[in-house]
């Protein structure tokens, strides 16, 4: 992991939080970590804000990145094409033959431990704080917990066992091990609880650009489906439907709009007007394809009278060939409508969906996946068997979250279905459920050692 001292922090908040809208404050008075950046909640709000900027521009979180999970472990698994010709890394990961010396996949790395350790430096500060209220402390300490494991959610997926530090000593981090997945999940879970005890249900802003409790309560039910705590998973995703604050956004054209009661949380792009990140990324037109387009496979899978194959997908004919490219953000400019959204109510429905089957209480779970259908213009399934059930399930998330946060892959690999992706990715091996440490890091802590096998 990189060293990011406290002096480039600070430094770093002023650049990016200088142009931003995301919050109208001051600036610390000094570096970031120390009480004095913390004295009053303009100055902490600041150092959240510049968070908040770094997952926007450069995370994994973000839809249309270059080191996004939705454009990445799309191509990674069976949801995009890439097009990428001078950018072997890009297609290295699309063929499934990525290196440790690939420099996209260093790049996830070295980004959200960069921006993990911020959120550290943001938890100590407010923890420190003797001048905060004890409401601006759990909020901004509550937040910052929630993009910290967030982070650290995607890092394991993709990476396996991976380094877990709540520090700010660079010795101590330079030098740290690898935590064991499952022991990591339980941290994540601990850590969730903790947030969620910390933030409160109503939204900072009502444009739901911040993260509340149900937020977190979301990213806890994740966590739980991989640890198999299937009873909690839906409990909480219960605790999330349940609330008057959501409600399932009926028109399909309407899911990607910004004022949607269906939207748990979303980033704003940096400028009025901007367009989201997704809707400028996956844009071609009037020539080929330059990075990437969806496959044939997943384009095949909508029955032709589903709404989202109609309103979420754009055909680009160029000399008698077509190729189909996401759709589901459509302003490239004069923006006014749209935002990147992160937690989106329809997850809490699969959630539920999954866990009441894994509880072998299929009748139970048919109206949690029967929603999306119905939405899209299907007709509502009926009397399944668990394995038919989870079949649908899968079938039916890939097309409601397609290049949406990695689903896909995520799903999969719950599942324990990667291999499944052999049948159209011939470089596709068992080991390569998880992708390498980075040869530079492991080069910086041989305590990162043993590499991943295969690599």
């Amino acid at each position: 992991m990189k060293r990011i001292s406290y002096l480039f922090i600070y430094v770093g908040l002023l650049l990016f939080t200088a142009c931003e809208d995301l919050i109208d404050v001051g600036y610390p008075s000094n570096q970031l970590g120390t009480p004095q950046a913390f004295e009053d909640v303009q100055t902490a709000n600041a150092a959240l804000a510049n968070l908040y900027t770094q997952v926007r521009d450069r995370s994994v979180l973000t839809g249309g990145s270059y080191i996004g999970t939705g454009s990445l472990c799309g191509a990674y698994a069976d949801e995009l094409d890439c097009y990428y010709y001078d950018q072997n890394q890009y297609m290295d990961i699309y063929q499934n033959q990525q290196q440790e010396t690939n420099i996209a996949i260093a790049s996830v790395w070295s980004a959200s431990y960069q921006q993990i350790y911020y959120a550290n430096a943001v938890i100590y500060g407010v923890e420190q704080s003797t001048t905060l209220s004890d409401d601006d402390r759990n909020r901004i300490k509550g937040e910052a917990l929630l993009v910290r494991s967030l982070l650290y959610f995607y890092l394991q997926q993709l990476f396996g066992d991976i380094p877990y530090t709540t520090s700010l000593d660079y010795e101590y981090n330079r030098t740290i091990g690898k935590t064991e997945a499952s022991v990591l999940l339980t941290q994540l879970e601990k850590d969730m609880m903790e947030a969620v005890t910390l933030l409160e249900d109503d939204y900072r802003d009502a444009e739901r650009i911040y993260p509340n409790r149900k937020a977190a309560q979301l990213l806890l039910a994740r966590i739980c489906l991989l640890r198999e705590d299937w009873l909690l998973a839906e409990q909480t995703a219960k605790n999330i439907l349940q609330s008057p604050l959501y409600q399932y956004e009926a028109d399909i054209n309407e899911v990607f709009h910004k004022s949607g009661k269906h939207i748990l949380w979303q980033l704003k792009p940096q400028n009025n007007g901007d367009a989201t990140s997704e809707a400028a990324f996956y844009f071609f037109t009037g020539s080929a394809p330059n990075n990437y387009i969806l496959t044939a496979n997943l384009v095949g899978s909508f029955a032709d009278n589903d709404l989202r194959k109609q309103v979420w997908i754009a055909e680009v004919t160029v000399n008698g060939q077509s190729w189909y490219r996401p759709y589901k953000y459509k302003n490239r400019e004069n923006n006014a409508n749209e935002y990147s959204i992160v937690f989106r109510l329809e997850e809490a429905y699969f959630i539920m969906a999954e866990a009441l089957a894994r509880q072998n209480k299929v009748d139970e779970a048919l109206p949690y996946l029967n929603a999306s259908r119905e939405r899209a213009g299907l007709i509502p399934l009926t009397s399944l068997s668990q394995e038919a059930f989870i079949d649908e399930l899968l079938a039916e998330k890939r097309r409601e979250f397609f290049t949406e946060s990695g689903h896909r892959f995520l799903d999969l690999k719950r599942w324990g279905r990667l291999n499944e992706l052999s049948a159209l990715k011939p470089d596709w091996k068992d080991y390569k459920q998880v992708w390498p440490i980075p040869r530079n890091e492991l080069l910086l802590n041989p305590n990162l050692y043993p590499q991943n096998t295969g690599y």
